[in-house]
């Protein structure tokens, strides 16, 4: 079984692949290009057979007709043939058009070059330019497109064959459509459509060998993600693969005389794996569903919880959502809790504040990098815990500190001692009323582009005795070394003598960059004073509101909840490098083979 850590190293590897996909120009941008790179395509195939100005004027003829024609072809390619196909839309129609104008222009170039007085042999390397292009066009199109193959060569076919008729028309050389000139480009036709046929069914097979799924298809959905933010194609992929595991939430609510002040909640659930595909954007779906319900401040922290916790899909979410509703019901409340206190061994710190017989402790590294922690360690607390006495522990991973590389493995013994070193320093305090006081901000300059999630900034102050602490919860995917301890130091200046930062490791901010680590965490691409101002000021707010208050915890499982478990993410993530691997085996032998039978049957038609 594959250990945490390998896992997000691989789940990394699979996210990064977004970063290959480059975005688009612009519609106009496109229809720029694809008109001069006509204009000056057809002016040097006309002059490269004459030097002279009529040359130059009919070359321009001929460009601006290839350039109607080919504008004809995308229209016709995204609205007919590719409607019902969700990413080759009209805009990456002509992008592809270009690139196939650009080929089936060099390869008349060099026709014009070295065949314009031998039929035969221009005949020979336009069906040459044909078939690569046409290859070129069916690879992209029959790897991307989710339709029909009939379509899918259609959209193929259409753009190059009109290129060729423009030729003909425009009398850019002696040709005339005889048997001869029909067969070669027809040989060239059927030669790609079986190439690339063949190709497609290797590449296929080996995602069959891996994991039975044919990952093309599995990569059009990632594509699908990628381009047009759909993400109903993936997750109908991880619901197949998914196996059903009752999942954990924890939830620790205030109450003041009015009702609800501020809910704690921390989800034993991985919100991942990128984007908004499966439980990423979980922690703000769970912030504003149970805000609509309890009409107070929610701040969701990151439980402990890796990769392998991954949930499978929308639909999983709503019923994670569903449970906790239902569970959201508090009833019995208590009002003494100890103070915060603080245990550091090694490189590991914990916090612990008991309240009734529930333990709440905090897990951080900082500023050492710290990632997902093995579910492991929350068990081993939650034994130690019950063991002293108390019922049940909620065990925080801060995830604030992030700076190189990170062996969960070495850490996991160090945290578990500071964890129930302070547990037993807590649980040795006096326990106080408390108050509370909650604030919360949503800076709009702050993107998920940014590392920003959509929940913001939640901050929750609890006073026990003259002590007053801070729960900070940011809606991000971990933050950059050295920021939590500036934030807790401003937060001192306010009065507020202890606390921490906390992250909910959002997933919603990875894969929307092309960064190496595909998303920025937060303060590395915001600026950290404006942030720190911001949690200052919501930190005063919150300093403003305390009041008496009492708190009520619940900890309940969610059953039968589809998760990405270890080994179909392990096998996701070597079926994406498998399939890699294949088709660059594949193109290297492949395309030469079909070029040269391509070749060797023009010589001899």
């Amino acid at each position: 079984m594959p250990s945490a850590d390998s896992l997000g190293c691989q789940v990394s590897r699979v996210s990064d692949r977004y970063s290959l996909l480059f975005t688009l120009p612009s519609q106009r941008s496109i229809f720029t290009y694809l008109f001069a790179l006509c204009i000056i395509g057809g002016s040097a195939n006309l002059i490269s057979r004459s030097l002279s100005l009529s040359s130059l004027i009919l070359g321009s003829f001929l460009g601006i007709s290839i350039f109607f024609t080919t504008l004809l072809a995308d229209f016709l390619n995204s609205e007919v043939f590719m409607r019902e196909d969700p990413i080759l839309d009209q805009r990456r129609c002509s992008f592809l058009s270009v690139l196939s104008c650009l080929f089936l222009y060099i390869f008349t170039f060099a026709a014009n070059l070295v065949g314009v007085s031998n039929r035969d042999l221009w005949i020979k390397i336009i069906s040459v330019g044909f078939f690569a292009t046409l290859v070129f066009r069916l690879f992209v199109v029959s790897t991307i497109s989710s339709v029909n193959y009939g379509k899918i060569l259609s959209c193929a076919l259409l753009q190059p064959t009109l290129f060729l008729i423009m030729l003909v028309v425009h009398a850019i050389t002696e040709i005339t459509l005889n048997i001869y000139s029909i067969l070669s480009f027809l040989v060239s036709t059927i030669i790609a459509v079986l190439g690339i046929h063949l190709f497609v069914s290797l590449v296929n097979a080996a995602g069959k060998e891996i994991i039975g799924i044919r990952p093309l298809p599995l990569f059009r959905a990632f594509l699908a993600n990628w381009t047009e933010n759909l993400n109903e194609p993936l997750e109908h992929f991880l619901e197949q693969l998914g196996e059903e595991r009752d999942v954990k939430v924890s939830l620790l609510s205030f109450k003041r005389e009015k009702g609800l002040k501020g809910v704690i909640i921390v989800p034993v659930i991985h919100p991942g794996p990128f984007r908004n595909v499966g439980s990423s954007p979980l922690p703000h779906m769970i912030q504003t569903t149970l805000e609509n319900k309890t009409k107070c401040l929610v701040s969701v922290p990151h439980g402990i919880s890796g990769h392998d916790l991954d949930v499978a899909s929308q639909y999983q979410n709503e019923k994670i959502l569903s449970k906790i509703i239902e569970i959201a019901d508090f009833k019995a409340f208590e009002f003494r809790a100890t103070p915060f206190v603080r245990s550091e061994v090694n490189c590991a710190k914990a916090s612990c504040q008991v309240f009734g017989d529930c333990a709440v402790l905090t897990l951080t590294l900082a500023p050492e990098t710290m990632e997902d922690l093995p579910r492991e360690l929350d068990y081993a607390i939650i034994d130690e815990v019950r063991k002293k006495g108390l019922t049940t522990a909620i065990t925080i991973d801060a995830h604030n500190s992030i700076q190189g590389p990170f062996s969960p493995e070495s850490v996991v013994e160090p945290l578990r001692e500071a964890a129930l070193d302070a547990l037993e320093k807590a649980m040795g305090c006096v326990q106080y009323p408390i108050e509370v006081g909650t604030a919360k901000v949503n800076p709009s300059e702050f993107t998920i582009e940014n590392g920003m999630g959509p929940g913001g900034i939640s901050i929750i102050v609890i006073k026990v005795g003259r002590q007053k602490t801070a729960y900070v919860t940011i809606d991000g995917n971990n933050i950059v070394s050295g920021l939590r301890e500036r934030i807790l130091s401003r937060l001192k200046d306010l009065g507020i003598s202890e606390g921490e930062v906390l992250t909910t490791d959002t997933h919603a901010v990875n894969g929307v960059t092309k960064v190496g680590r595909g998303y920025h965490p937060i303060g590395e691409a915001i600026d950290q004073k404006k942030l720190i101002d911001y949690i200052a000021e919501t930190a005063s707010e919150a300093l403003k509101n305390l009041e008496n208050a009492e708190f009520s915890w619940r900890s309940e499982n969610v059953p039968r909840i589809k998760i990405i478990g270890e080994k179909q993410l392990s096998d996701l993530c070597l079926l994406t490098e498998r399939t890699m691997e294949r088709v660059k085996k594949l193109a290297v032998i492949l395309f030469p083979v079909l070029a040269i039978l391509l070749t060797v049957t023009l010589v001899f038609l």
